[in-house]
């Protein structure tokens, strides 16, 4: 359950001025402790702010495929014309020393509008 930032702050003043242990009082809410306290700390460093939602998303995608790799695979494939997705994909981590799989190779031309020009050797 999601507890928007003015019940997560409820929530820890009730734990704040309860006489109950936090632990006790946090099992009668039905609230894991490391969630609390992820809570509390953003409280403490940042006060109601850090009690907003944060956002799901990851800044980084650590599978991501930088544009300058993009750009070098579009390169690689113009030059290499005679060679399947593949077998670019095997050549350019080869000579490159970066790793592309087979399907990102395919991808990546695609969205270039080159898988026509690339694969007409492996149809």
């Amino acid at each position: 359950m999601r507890y928007s930032a003015s019940e997560k702050l409820e929530i820890i003043r009730l734990v704040e001025e309860c006489h109950l242990s936090a632990r006790l009082t946090l099992a009668k809410l039905g609230i894991p402790r490391t969630t609390f306290y992820r809570w509390y700390d953003r409280y403490l460093q940042r006060g109601e702010a850090g009690l907003q939602d944060q956002s799901p998303k990851p800044k980084h995608v650590w599978n991501r495929v930088p544009d300058e790799v993009k750009r070098r695979v579009v390169d690689f494939a113009l030059r290499e014309t005679e060679l399947s997705p593949r077998e670019l994909a095997v050549t350019f981590t080869d000579q490159e020393r970066y790793f592309v799989s087979e399907s990102t190779v395919y991808r990546v031309l695609k969205a270039h509008d080159l898988r026509l020009h690339c694969y007409q050797g492996s149809q």
